[in-house]
């Protein structure tokens, strides 16, 4: 047998659905921005039938909506919408905090602390998609370790409507230094193998991260049309 490893190519259309869902949580797609085929063709060499299938499947985790005889378009989310999101997301991520303690390996506790140095390490030039990379692999290995095949699997789709809430929560220039204290309460909890201290930090992390995306959110539905918000 051959001692080369065989590369398997990324199928066009899954590199197609993840460069779209990148483009509409990094903002280069506004809510509200029409997705026209002849765009989205020409944005990623794709054909029709390719760009389509990745704008159904977008559609059903919530970014895009389709409206009848118009087309895709990104989809607005609303304040109340955004605190449903958040209020389920703090219970989940609190108990994948509480069940990594009880049953990750020493291994994944290692990774984990490790995933944090990294965003640790990170200041105010630090690109949005650098962190946000960062902060997907943290909550991977969470999830991970909490082995609850429910709570990931639910975090998980929720994790991508969501993703535009947390670009938009780290876009606030103040927030960084505290998603890292609150992060490293969440560690040290972990280290010191106390599930109930897990368990709050993770929830006041996100109910945090929460505030922050609300104030934005609400900012901007309440600018005038054309006018500045706090999230420009």
């Amino acid at each position: 047998m051959s001692d080369t490893l065989r590369v398997v190519p990324t199928p066009m259309r899954r590199q197609v659905e993840e460069g779209l869902r990148s483009a509409i949580v990094n903002g280069r797609f506004l809510p509200g921005e029409h997705l026209s085929d002849r765009v989205l063709c020409e944005l990623t060499g794709a054909s029709r039938s390719v760009v389509r299938e990745a704008v159904r499947l977008l559609e059903a985790e919530g970014l895009v909506t389709v409206q009848p005889n118009r087309g895709p378009f990104v989809a607005h989310l609303s304040v109340e919408e955004a605190s449903q999101i958040y209020e389920l997301r703090s219970v989940l991520e609190a108990l994948a905090g509480e069940g990594f303690v009880l049953r990750a390996t020493d291994e994944e506790r290692r990774a984990l602390r490790e995933v944090f140095e990294e965003l640790a390490r990170c200041g105010p030039d630090t690109a949005r998609e650098t962190l946000l990379a960062i902060k997907q692999r943290f909550y991977g290995l969470l999830l991970k370790g909490a082995r609850n095949a429910y709570v990931a699997r639910t975090l998980e789709q929720l994790m991508n409507r969501n993703m535009q809430l947390r670009a938009m929560s780290l876009s606030d220039p103040g927030r960084l230094p505290w998603t890292i204290k609150e992060i490293r309460r969440i560690v040290e909890a972990i280290e010191r193998r106390d599930p109930e201290e897990a368990f709050v930090a993770c929830r006041e992390h996100v109910q945090r991260a929460a505030d922050v995306a609300l104030r934005i959110l609400r900012a901007q539905r309440d600018a005038p049309p054309g006018g500045p918000s706090d999230g420009d």
